[in-house]
């Protein structure tokens, strides 16, 4: 449906008239439950309630999101769905043609969305050309933070490639340092993956072997050169890894334990709740390579009735893209804003390196939406790729292995 000015306008009227009886009411299902994402949600929900607003917090904690879907699965198929629930990617395009989201266009014509957000990005938020999803941010995924302080007394400098990270590896595990900071958890496992395939073969290797699955780059000897790095990376890990969450390994390199770890910009946001400033405390920088892995938070607005809730998706629609919130939200989760028009002068030099890299990368065609945190692919390709990356991290398995379950994984997948 297509709407004029004049008709947006008149249905923002009316939602603004429709929430002057009804209470605007949210059941919000996220998985923001560590100290930067807590804080970071509190804001919004802040917002909200000074808004007229009443806020019913459903956090679900654990698997980078996956127990939140299967929560919200169950959820879906009692008849009960949330009023809005974090989603993202291709993940927003699965639950639309599942007949259950709902289309919040006429907030986002009357509040310009399609003037402020990058047009790549907000292709993801829209199912069929309609709106049907409020983007958060835009978060980072291919960086190395560091301990600054442990990197100096060892005499080292971040790495700018992977035989660098592997040099500095060594002589700090030689130095009784844990190397690399980890979580043993899947998803954890295909972070890293994913910023060795885009470091070791470059952004259009990338787009052919994670995002279009062409099976030459799956089985292809720069594969097999990551999987070698990942079992390289693999040793740098200490023994007590296995399950461990990734504020946990935040935490490690924060104290001092490790000195890397390899982790979206969330991370910064555990960093800044504790008080830590970059380049005083901690060091940030891409991973090696070229290219800019995104992973956009956003909310899918499921349909409900009442219309309450229903003008509880409007103002959580236009709050979640409005300045003030996308200046606040990001500068404590350690993202930016996925607006272009919100001014970084409060940011730090991890988020201007970050803006500056993201829009160089879209100028250039390196500017990749990430596989592993579900901006790629659909459930069953991503886990497949995920499934054999886990499985090769834990195990002897050889490179060569790896690959030809990798290539196998996926082809059964489609």
């Amino acid at each position: 449906m297509k709407f004029t000015a004049k008709a947006a306008i008149s249905a923002a009227a009316l939602s603004i008239a429709g929430a002057a009886y009804a209470e605007p009411q949210a059941e919000v299902l996220h998985w923001w439950t560590a100290g930067g994402e807590a804080k970071a949600v509190a804001v919004l929900q802040q917002e909200f309630s000074d808004q007229g607003g009443t806020w019913t917090d459903m956090p679900v904690a654990g698997g980078g999101g996956d127990a939140a879907m299967t929560a919200l699965r169950a959820r879906v198929l009692s008849g009960n769905a949330p009023t809005a629930v974090q989603l993202k990617g291709p993940a927003i395009q699965e639950w639309y043609e599942e007949g259950v989201l709902a289309d919040i266009s006429s907030v986002a014509e009357e509040q310009g969305w399609a003037d402020v957000l990058p047009a790549q990005i907000a292709e993801h938020m829209k199912c069929e050309g309609s709106w049907c999803a409020a983007p958060v941010n835009v978060h980072r995924v291919d960086w190395i933070w560091a301990n600054k302080s442990v990197l100096e007394d060892n005499g080292i400098e971040m790495p700018t490639t992977w035989d660098e990270f592997n040099a500095a590896a060594e002589k700090l595990q030689a130095a009784g340092v844990i190397p690399l900071a980890h979580g043993g958890q899947s998803w954890q496992d295909a972070t890293v993956f994913e910023t060795v395939v885009l470091g070791l073969g470059g952004p259009e290797f990338f787009q052919k072997a994670l995002v279009d699955l062409d099976q030459d780059a799956l089985t292809s000897d720069t594969m097999v050169q990551v999987f070698d790095q990942m079992r390289t990376l693999r040793g740098f890990v200490d023994d007590n890894f296995s399950g461990r969450d990734w504020n946990l390994a935040t935490a490690m390199v924060m104290n001092g334990e490790a000195a890397f770890q390899i982790m979206g910009d969330w991370a910064k946001g555990e960093f800044l709740a504790a008080g830590k400033v970059p380049g005083e405390d901690f060091l940030c920088a891409s991973t090696p390579g070229d290219g800019f892995l995104y992973n956009v938070d956003s909310f899918a607005m499921f349909e409900v009735d009442g219309d309450d809730k229903t003008a509880g998706q409007n103002l959580l629609a236009e709050l979640i893209v409005g300045p003030n919130f996308q200046k606040v939200f990001n500068l404590n989760k350690g993202s930016i804003p996925v607006r272009t028009d919100v001014s970084l002068d409060e940011f730090d030099e991890c988020a201007v390196k970050s803006s500056e890299d993201m829009n160089a990368a879209a100028d250039s065609g390196a500017l990749l939406p990430s596989y592993a945190h579900g901006m790629a692919l659909r459930g069953a390709q991503s886990g497949a790729i995920t499934d054999v990356v886990t499985a090769h991290f834990n195990s002897d398995m050889s490179s060569e292995d790896a690959v030809q379950m990798l290539s196998d994984a996926v082809a059964n997948s489609m």
